[in-house]
Formats: C-alpha cells, sequence, structure tokens
C-alpha cells in the first residue's frame, strides 16, 4: 500500500459483519491455543469494539493466558473454557468470534465445544490457511496482524478507540510485526499504530510488559536453545530443540519458549530456520522463520500446520528423532530446490 495511501480498511466487508453483530445478544470470542499477544489482544480490542455496541461479550479460550502476558488483561475477561468458565454457563451464546486463526485443531476444547453447538460462527483472521470452521469469514490475509485489522475496524463500525482497547491493540501489533522489524511492516503500519497511541497506548510501557519482564528460567532456557543450535547448507538452515525435561532443568514455563526461535534469525546467513519444542502433555510444536522465496505457511502445511510466509508453526505427535529427521530432511530438500 504504498504512495502514503491509507489501508484499505473495506477489504473486509464490516457493513455485513456489524449486521451480524446487531442480530446477536450473547457474544462469545476465543482464539487459538498457546495465546499470543495478538491472539489475547485482538480478543480484547474486539470485546471493547462490540461493547460499545451495546453487546454483551465473554471471552473463552482453550487455554488459560501464560503468565507472562497476564498484563494484557488487567480485568481478568479471558477464561479458560472447562476450567474457568462451564460450558453450561456458555449455554446462551448466539454467536462465537475466532480471532487470529482459521484452523480446528488450533482452537483446542473450544473446538470441541464448538462441535456440540449450532450457533452462528464468523472468523476475523490474518492467516493463510482457511479451513472449514462452518463459519463466516472476515479476512485479510495482508494484514501485518488481526489487531491491525480490528484497529481499522472501529471507524466502520462505528466505535471509538479508547485507552483501554489501544494497549491490547498496539501489543497485538507491535508484538506479530517484531516490534516493527518484519517485512510485513510497512508504512500503513506506523499509522495504525499511531492511531493506537494517540487512542492511549503506551509504547515504552508495553514493550516493557514484554520484552523485560524475564525469568531466571526463561534466560536458562534461551542457553539450552542457543546451545543446541546448528547450522546447515552454509548456514542458511538452522535449527535447534528443547525437550520436555528442559522445563523443569531450567526451572522455565512453557510459555517461555514464545519468539525462542527467532534468536536463531539473528544468525548471519540465516534464510530458514526451525525449531522443536516438546509440549508437557505431550507432542512437539514446531515453528518456522523465513528469510527467503521458501514459505513457512508451505512447510507448515506438509505437517498439518499453518501461518504466514515468514512464519508459521504445527503440532506434531511423533517420537522425537524419527520427526526431527523427517523435518530437517524435508527442508532441506526445499531449500536446495531453491537454488
Amino acid at each position: 500500500m504504498g504512495g502514503g495511501k491509507e489501508v484499505d480498511i473495506m477489504t473486509i466487508d464490516w457493513a455485513r459483519f456489524k449486521q451480524i453483530v446487531m442480530q446477536a445478544n450473547n457474544i462469545v470470542l476465543t482464539s487459538h491455543i498457546r495465546p499470543d499477544c495478538d491472539a489475547l489482544g485482538s480478543e480484547l480490542g474486539m470485546a471493547g469494539l462490540l461493547e460499545q455496541l451495546g453487546k454483551k461479550v465473554r471471552i473463552v479460550n482453550g487455554q488459560k493466558t501464560p503468565p507472562n502476558l497476564t498484563f494484557i488483561d488487567p480485568e481478568k475477561k479471558i477464561k479458560a473454557i472447562d476450567e474457568e468458565i462451564t460450558r453450561e454457563e456458555l449455554a446462551d451464546t448466539d454467536l462465537l468470534i475466532i480471532l487470529d486463526t482459521s484452523a480446528w485443531i488450533q482452537l483446542g476444547a473450544v473446538g470441541d465445544w464448538m462441535k456440540e453447538n449450532t450457533f452462528k460462527r464468523v472468523v476475523v483472521d490474518h492467516h493463510e490457511s482457511d479451513e472449514d470452521l462452518g463459519a463466516e469469514w472476515f479476512k485479510d490475509k495482508k494484514a501485518e496482524a488481526t489487531g491491525a485489522i480490528l484497529t481499522n475496524a472501529a471507524q466502520p463500525l462505528g466505535c471509538k478507540l479508547t485507552p483501554e482497547i489501544a494497549m491490547p491493540l498496539f501489543a497485538a501489533l507491535a508484538t506479530d510485526t517484531g516490534w516493527f522489524r518484519f517485512p510485513a511492516a510497512k508504512e500503513h503500519t506506523y499509522r495504525t499504530a499511531a492511531k493506537l497511541i494517540e487512542a492511549g497506548a503506551d509504547p515504552s510501557w508495553i514493550y516493557g510488559q514484554i520484552s523485560e519482564q524475564d525469568s531466571v528460567g526463561r534466560l536458562r532456557l534461551r542457553g539450552i536453545v542457543l546451545t543446541r543450535t546448528q547450522t546447515e547448507l552454509d548456514g542458511r538452515f538452522v535449527h535447534t530443540y528443547l525437550r520436555a525435561e528442559d522445563f523443569a532443568a531450567s526451572g522455565a514455563l512453557p510459555s517461555d519458549t514464545e519468539d525462542l526461535i527467532n534468536l536463531t534469525l539473528g544468525i548471519r546467513g540465516t534464510q530458514f530456520a526451525v525449531i522443536f519444542v516438546e509440549q508437557l502433555s505431550g507432542g512437539f510444536k514446531l515453528s518456522f522463520r523465513s528469510r527467503c522465496a521458501l514459505e513457512c505457511n508451505e512447510i507448515a502445511g506438509h505437517f498439518g500446520g499453518g501461518g504466514h510466509k515468514a512464519a508459521a508453526g504445527a503440532f506434531v505427535d511423533r517420537e522425537f528423532n524419527e520427526l526431527r529427521a523427517e523435518v530437517l530432511d524435508y527442508v532441506r530438500q526445499q531449500i536446495k530446490s531453491l537454488g
């Protein structure tokens, strides 16, 4: 969107979205498991917008908010299904809005609850994947974050950006663009950020809450990741891993793995990176990052996942050595095919 033009907020039919919302009385918002700032911030931002439209809104996720991100929800509006809110309490739901994901597997227990019900569903998202969630789509795959979509939706929805809405949406935008250093950050990204700052977001405070609250355990976990980092193909391919026992050994939490893969991008010459993170409940979360023509969402899709061209992920429940060998071999071949 060059030439100083404003981002085209009408890529999404907000008139249709508002029509659906105004026909509903009890709205539930949800997002993906292992929620990040774009997931949580988009939920809280959307909740604020819908409340201005006079709607009753609840936010329900498949997992609790990670301890390091609880700052984003000071009023503790976000609940984990079957832990902090029961399915019976959600019986009056007549509209479900799914934010920042388009994949069944990423919904966790909320996905199971969805399958038990027939209420209206809509998706607001910016990811490439398009699974059939039985929902009406409101997607902009060119958007740098779902939080950016919602920021620019305020005007066509007839809503105002307040400080309570701006803070979580700025956290969503900033983190999904790597604090504006990823290629997805364009000139309109900064205009979107400016709107949020004008509305009351404090970038310095938000950065401090996200990036200057590390525990000793997280620092030790970084050391493990870096120690295991290996490079191949003249440094173009970088990979590392974490096993379940590493959390107890370091004193870290599973949520402390967020963004650890980005450490590998600091290695000169890196074009593609992979990290394997064993989950305490079993299986492995795979995260991919690309700085070349090889698209992460295509690689992740091969293993049942999805995401963006520059960043994507998947979950696979397999034996570690077998899985690692298969994934690394597949990525090697794809990188080699680039020439």
